[in-house]
């Protein structure tokens, strides 16, 4: 296949897309010294913004190379259920009556670990909700986990090597946490309906070793930072305005969490889950008294972010998948896992779903390494985003330098891929 002159532009527009998403913390420090610019620096570190303006450049070169109703037909035949499911899930699983409820079951929980109670919960939020991901989606998991870790595990007092070691183990472990069931996991999900992978399956092949690689983990994190996590006031995941609200009554936790459930099982529809979501609006509105401020921005960032790299992503088929469709399935693994690195891992396996007459071995290397290096970088896994936009306020000049997440993720990611090969 020889690529046409929009394929090569595109390639090209994706690694500019890549370099952005690696250099946000020189463009943030840029901002902090300008005078007259600094909102344009503001926005050009803003992690989740880097694919949507690279996308933009992409619609622009359509419509310069094919025309206007080119560009417009490409980005109206995208499939943008991930980005509106990622922004609703995030919006809901971080409102006060769920994050409550999760406080309350981590507090209970950690009462019977022979531990510090700090500590218990940095561990308990690290093991226990990355795996909650596979019953309610690794970007709930991901939302409640950086939440209820924020003020503990990522106290901007703990060592940078804390912050970032703690970051690389929670992207990993919510990344294979979410394989324990057919619908959670993003790339999962992209390729279980072509390749009839039900739960009954992920258990089978994926989901106990995954269980195992998030145990070690976070068991090995806690006990190497213990020393910081036990010395670390345990802090509610809420702000100290949140706390002069009024308590928030179990029904209202209850009615919350079904929301919570719907968005989940209708995951694949989003003119209902959107309906289910102007709904969940209403109720905040009409008992604001113990809501707190809804995460609509940030979710809205998080779901422009994939909607960009479903743009730009879109148009990389060409090279993406010659790239793996001959590999054997031990060398594909570690492709996958590597690829994964500086693309989307739920767009690698949808790629890799389309080529015909595919091994059970290929199709699991496929998805396994897709899913072990998904906390390699921000764009690896589509829960990411999310994390990242809550958390790094946590970090100097508040950015997370892409090299501190790689560095912070590289021992999980060996410790999750010595699980799924090996086992």
């Amino acid at each position: 296949m020889t690529p046409s002159t929009l394929q090569w532009i595109a390639a090209l527009l994706f690694a500019g897309a890549l370099v952005h998403t690696f250099s946000t913390s020189w463009f943030e420090k840029r901002a902090h010294h300008s005078v007259h610019h600094s909102g344009l620096w503001h926005l050009l570190g803003e992690v989740e913004a880097v694919f949507g303006i690279w996308a933009f450049f992409l619609v622009l070169a359509m419509a310069a190379v094919g025309g206007m109703d080119q560009a417009v037909q490409y980005v109206d035949t995208r499939q943008y259920t991930e980005p509106l499911f990622v922004f609703v899930i995030m919006v809901v699983a971080a409102s006060r009556p769920v994050l409550e409820a999760a406080r309350l079951l981590v507090q209970g929980m950690a009462k019977l670990l022979p531990m510090n109670d700090s500590l218990a919960k940095v561990w308990l939020g690290l093991f226990m909700v990355p795996l909650m991901g596979s019953l309610i989606t690794e970007p709930a998991a991901m939302t409640l986990a950086a939440l209820l870790l924020k003020d503990t595990l990522f106290a901007p007092n703990n060592p940078k090597w804390v912050r970032y070691g703690g970051l690389g183990v929670l992207f990993v472990n919510v990344s294979i946490g979410g394989v324990l069931t057919s619908y959670a996991a993003p790339p999962v999900l992209m390729v279980a309906g072509t390749w009839n992978w039900n739960t009954a399956f992920m258990l089978a092949q994926f989901g106990w070793k995954a269980a195992l690689g998030v145990l070690i983990n976070a068991s090995v994190f806690a006990f190497f930072a213990r020393q910081f996590l036990s010395s670390t006031t345990a802090a509610s995941p809420v702000s100290s305005e949140d706390a002069q609200l009024a308590p928030v009554p179990a029904w209202a936790m209850g009615v919350h969490l079904l929301f919570l459930v719907a968005v989940v099982l209708f995951a694949h529809h989003p003119a209902v889950f959107m309906g289910v979501f102007l709904f969940f609006l209403g109720f905040t509105a009409a008992y604001s008294s113990f809501q707190s401020r809804l995460l609509l921005k940030e979710g809205l960032l998080v779901a422009f972010f994939l909607a960009g790299l479903v743009v730009l992503g879109g148009m990389q088929q060409w090279w993406l998948q010659p790239a793996v469709s001959g590999l054997h399935s031990d060398v594909l693994f570690f492709a996958s896992m590597s690829l994964t690195a500086i693309t989307d891992n739920a767009a690698l396996t949808y790629l890799g779903s389309l080529i015909e007459s595919t091994t059970p071995e290929f199709r699991y290397a496929l998805v396994a390494g897709a899913v072990t290096g998904g906390g390699l970088t921000v764009i690896a896994n589509a829960p990411n985003p999310a994390g990242l936009s809550l958390l790094k306020s946590q970090f100097e000049d508040e950015s997370v330098s892409a090299l501190g997440l790689l560095s912070g993720a590289l021992l999980p990611t060996v410790c999750a891929a010595a699980c799924f090969y090996w086992l």
